[in-house]
């Protein structure tokens, strides 16, 4: 498996353009980390942004910076 240098994101604006959040189908949110996977969601963002009237974006972050780790428990 490589390592993640990018994450991709479907995202749409809730009340105002600042107030946004990704989307999810079947709890599960719609976000990738290469543009194989963002082609396998684009059908279902695209049917989540039918069902809702909104515009579903498609964002990119690149700036990868680790804040934090959880490692397993001892097992007792």
């Amino acid at each position: 498996m490589p390592l993640i240098t990018e994450m991709f994101a479907f995202v749409v604006s809730d009340s105002a353009p600042d107030d946004e959040g990704v989307i999810a189908l079947a709890g599960l949110p719609l976000v990738g980390a290469d543009l194989a996977r963002v082609a396998s969601l684009t059908e279902a963002a695209q049917r989540i942004a039918d069902a809702t009237g909104k515009q579903v974006r498609i964002y990119k972050f690149g700036a990868k910076e680790q804040i934090g780790e959880i490692n397993p428990r001892p097992k007792s």
